[in-house]
Parts: C-alpha cells; sequence; structure tokens
C-alpha cells in the first residue's frame, strides 16, 4: 500500500505537541501538511485518535471529505472540502489532548486516508468505526504521531 507522507510544523513525529493544541490550553488543532496522495483518490478521512486513554481509543478529530489535491490545514482550521464530525467529547471538530492527571504520557495518531469512493459514518463515530469504515476502501495511508503529559 502506498504511503503519504504527514508533517506538523507544531511538533516532529513522536515528539510532544505543546500545550496550546490541548483541550485545556486553547484546544486549536495543529498544523498539518501531507504529500503522496494518489491521483485516483476520491477523499481524504482524517482521524486523531489517542489509543490509551482509559476507557478505550478516543476519537479526538473526525474529518471526512477532504479535497484529496489538499497539501494540509493550518493550525484551528478544517482540511479543505472536509466536514468535521463529533468528537469523543460529544463537541464537533477538534478535540486536544487531554489524558487523566498522573498518567504517563499518551500518543495521539494523527492518520490519513485516501479512499477510493467516499465513506459514510455516523456523525458521532468512534475511532474503531473510523478504522471499519476505510479499511476497503483505502488507497494509501499515513501517520503522524504526537505526545502529551498533563
Amino acid at each position: 500500500m502506498a504511503g503519504i507522507d504527514m508533517r506538523s510544523s507544531a511538533f516532529n513525529d513522536h515528539a510532544y505537541i505543546a500545550r496550546r493544541y490541548a483541550y485545556e490550553g486553547e484546544n486549536v488543532s495543529p498544523p498539518l501538511t501531507w504529500s503522496g496522495a494518489p491521483d485516483d483518490a476520491a477523499e481524504l478521512v482524517l482521524l486523531c485518535e489517542d489509543p490509551d486513554a482509559p476507557s478505550g481509543t478516543f476519537a479526538h478529530w473526525v474529518v471526512v471529505g477532504i479535497d484529496p489535491r489538499s497539501e494540509g490545514v493550518e493550525a484551528g482550521q478544517c482540511p479543505p472540502g472536509g466536514t468535521e464530525l463529533v468528537n469523543g467529547y460529544g463537541e464537533r471538530g477538534w478535540g486536544g489532548p487531554h489524558p487523566p492527571p498522573g498518567d504517563e504520557a499518551h500518543r495521539y495518531f494523527f492518520r490519513l486516508y485516501a479512499l477510493s469512493e467516499p465513506c459514510v459514518l455516523p456523525d458521532a463515530p468512534s475511532a474503531d468505526q473510523v478504522h471499519e469504515a476505510v479499511e476497503k476502501r483505502e488507497l494509501a495511508d499515513g501517520t503522524l504521531v504526537g505526545m502529551y503529559q498533563r
């Protein structure tokens, strides 16, 4: 499977995410850039998830319908053409890192999927529902991991 290169000017892969992007900070989505989406992709889907959450994998950001020709998103913005769904906090859009006090650093996986056809998700999908929906349509993907600890 082809790979999409994902980066952020706010943090390096497996490095700490600044408090500005955290739920208790300014709760601003971080800037992201990507390249390598296949030319025949119908849409991109972005998922940010925390697999270390005490209640199971937590969806922090789910965006569908992203323009497959786009190359990124600025801080605090919705990716081009995208529709932000309801996150694990019950809010539409980005919900930043917010691990329980005293927990070791949590990992935040920013996953971008290039799909052969649009996927349909409920308005408030779980991370598992996103994975299931993209599985059969996935042409390429990319991952960027950020860390956060309160």
